[in-house]
């Protein structure tokens, strides 16, 4: 399909101008070695090339077809096509699933016809694709009018045609490479997920910028961002649309709070892909990339002639969490030494005196690249940089210390000619005129490069055992012993079907204690008043009992009421929420963020499919906005880290072998205990489909 040797071109136009006579126009035009058979039954010759009247009458098997006759006519191509021995094709026909039900029907009809042949389809409703490695252009954009691709090293796959294109013609016109541009429209067949897989394999593309609208299926998707990260491309996404988790899941905690696309999020940050907020952005990042340099644990080192550029890219950093380090006090001394009154913590600030002494520039990014080690170096110049006095020089410099650290990467934020620019890029710098802009794009090397560090850390497989689930949703008491069984263990408690258990069992775990309403049905308990606190002795316990069960059965009715759940009261602890949903495309998708009551208003969670490892279990609670209350902010003990991030990839594993009858977990609150005695679940919910 994106190599052949020869091409049929069903629907093939004489006319270079319509959607059946582009490709063809197109592949003449950039030399396409392989075998162009145009079909046409109307036609002696299209477009100087002999034409054929039917699939049937080619004079071979093509490798790949493309389709561009509308409706019925297409799939009767496919047939004939599949006949004739085709096995790809690129269907640019419409009216399929885009139109409604009796589109979705007419599309099934189409890929069953095809794999009956075992042949696979990109499409239908598809703007092609195009690589120019062999000159195949099997598509009827009109970009091609203002210029072809650039040869170098970034891949587009796009759901979207137009748009695909639009980010093609962007590189463009920005001088980038772009060799391959694919491009899967209603994705009947092949999907994103495959695209990107055969780029994370492709000697012709070294960098991946996908479009996507929405992910159909997980099982390719996760394949290609796994291919693509072993083999140290990096992939900048744009992803747009939002997808609702439906009624079902909405009713747990967990579901509500990733709402939106938070789960394909979670996806996107496990294997490194960064996401782009906007076209340019994206471009931004794979332009950076093709420098192939992505620096594990990246810091930022700032070179400027301008204190307020430098505090506006501290700024930008800053606010991504990209760290600049100060420069040792050591070659701070150095500096000042250089240019007294120069500011040398970073950004290092050479002042305008290097206007005076152009070597000033070489000794203060040596200190910079030596003395303060960052990783990646952005250097603000603005005009200087394109002076016709100074720029010359200021390249000297510059480049004589880039060329002894060719291991970093090196910005430049300068205002220059397209010349002179293109000068700088031969040196080996990226060029922005924005300085904010080339923070984002730095940053984004180190994330990569953190992605491809962990994948060549990663250990074995994680072992996932089968779990037996209840045939119902239990109450809180089974729920708690089923997750203990799976290595989250639960605060000392007890289920009492009457007050005479309550009373002994109080005794048996001590005052004070909590009392808890205990019903399958009553899934968020505080909401009726279901929760007693800080009850002290057998009497207050008594009314406990009583007064629970009767608000049960008045703010629940109909709720089954298997009598109150007693546990000893922890005080002190850090509260910590855990929550499993079912997510539709993903499956089990584990959450941990600050617990308690106000878990839905402030947000505060990280995502991760199932099952992880504890490291990686880690890295979701130091993620948490609120990770300090865990780490001894204000005097605080320090919370027991480890033992959570053990009970948070127990969970992952437990939800991963409990398959797709799980429909969420509530575990909240979580109790974190000092560093060394543990955490324990306070309550939990176990939500199951009956079986």
């Amino acid at each position: 399909m994106l190599r052949p040797a020869s091409v049929a071109v069903i629907g093939a136009s004489d006319d270079a101008t319509r959607i059946g006579g582009r490709p063809i126009a197109y592949m003449l035009q950039q030399g396409f070695s392989g075998a162009i058979w145009p079909v046409n039954p109307k036609r002696d010759t299209v477009q100087g090339l002999k034409a054929y009247a039917s699939p049937a009458a080619l004079p071979g098997a093509p490798d790949v077809a493309i389709i561009a006759v509308p409706g019925d006519s297409a799939r009767e191509a496919i047939d004939a096509l599949g006949e004739k021995g085709c096995r790809a094709a690129i269907v640019f026909t419409a009216g399929f699933a885009e139109v409604g039900e009796e589109g979705v029907a007419a599309q099934a009809v189409l890929v069953q016809t095809a794999a009956r042949h075992g042949m696979r389809l990109i499409g239908p409703n598809c703007l092609g694709l195009f690589n120019q490695a062999v000159g195949f252009y099997p598509m009827f954009s009109t970009s091609f009018e203002q210029g072809w691709p650039h040869p170098g090293v970034i891949g587009i796959a796009s759901q979207s045609g137009a748009y695909g294109t639009h980010m093609f013609a962007l590189a463009r016109a920005r001088g980038l490479g772009t060799p391959v541009c694919i491009t899967t429209g209603n994705e009947a067949d092949v999907s994103l997920g495959e695209v990107i897989g055969w780029m994370a394999q492709a000697p012709e593309v070294q960098v991946i910028c996908a479009y996507a609208e929405g992910i159909r299926e997980s099982t390719r998707f996760i394949a290609a961002l796994t291919l693509a990260r072993q083999n140290r491309k990096p992939i900048v996404l744009m992803k747009v649309g939002r997808s609702a988790l439906g009624t079902a899941a909405a009713q747990s905690h967990t579901a509500s709070i990733a709402g939106d696309d938070a789960v394909t999020q979670a996806v996107l940050d496990e294997f490194g892909v960064v996401r782009a907020r906007t076209t340019e952005e994206m471009l931004d990042i794979a332009y950076a990339a093709t420098k192939r340099i992505y620096p594990a644990g990246n810091t930022l080192g700032v070179l400027t002639v301008s204190g307020g550029a430098g505090v506006l890219i501290s700024d930008a950093a800053e606010q991504i969490g990209f760290p600049m380090p100060e420069m040792p006090p050591e070659a701070q001394v150095r500096l000042k030494s250089l240019v007294s009154f120069c500011a040398p913590r970073n950004p290092v600030d050479c002042t305008a005196q290097a206007v005076n002494d152009m070597q000033l520039v070489g000794k203060f990014a040596t200190e910079t690249a030596v003395a303060g080690g960052y990783s990646s170096i952005l250097s603000f110049f603005t005009q200087v940089g394109g002076s016709t006095t100074m720029a010359d020089k200021l390249r000297a410099e510059l480049n004589a210390v880039r060329a002894r650290h060719p291991d970093r990467l090196w910005a430049l934020s300068i205002i220059a000619s397209p010349e002179r620019v293109a000068g700088y890029e031969e040196d080996g710098f990226l060029v922005f005129e924005d300085p904010t802009r080339a923070v984002v794009a730095l940053h984004a090397m180190g994330r990569y490069g953190d992605s491809f560090a962990r994948a060549a850390e990663a250990e074995g497989e994680i072992i996932v055992r089968h779990v037996t689930l209840p045939d119902t949703t239990p109450d809180e008491a089974e729920a708690k012993r089923i997750l203990a069984d799976a290595g989250i263990r639960a605060v000392p408690e007890a289920a009492c079907a009457n007050v005479e258990a309550a009373l002994a069992a109080a005794t048996r775990i001590g005052y004070p204690v909590v009392a808890k309403i205990l019903s399958p049905d009553i899934v968020h308990k505080s909401e009726i008043g279901g929760v007693l606190l800080d009850i002290a002795d057998d009497a207050a316990l008594r009314d406990a009992f009583a007064t629970l069960m009767q608000r049960g059965a008045e703010r629940a009715p109909g709720a089954r009421l298997d009598g109150v759940l007693i546990a000893r009261q922890i005080k002190g602890a850090t509260e910590i929420a855990f929550g499993i949903l079912q997510d539709p495309v993903f499956g089990p998708i584990a959450m941990v963020g600050l617990g308690g009551v106000f878990i839905e208003v402030l947000k505060d969670v990280a995502f991760r499919r199932c099952p992880f490892d504890a490291e990686e279990a880690t890295r979701m609670i130091r993620s948490l906005r609120g990770f300090p209350l865990l780490d001894g902010a204000r005097g605080r003990p320090k919370g027991d880290v480890k033992a959570l991030a053990s009970a948070l990839a127990n969970l992952s594993v437990f939800a991963a072998g409990a398959g797709p009858r799980l429909r969420g977990v509530d575990v909240n609150p979580v109790l974190v205990l000092p560093d060394g005695q543990g955490v324990y679940a306070a309550d939990a919910v176990i939500e199951v489909e009956r079986a």
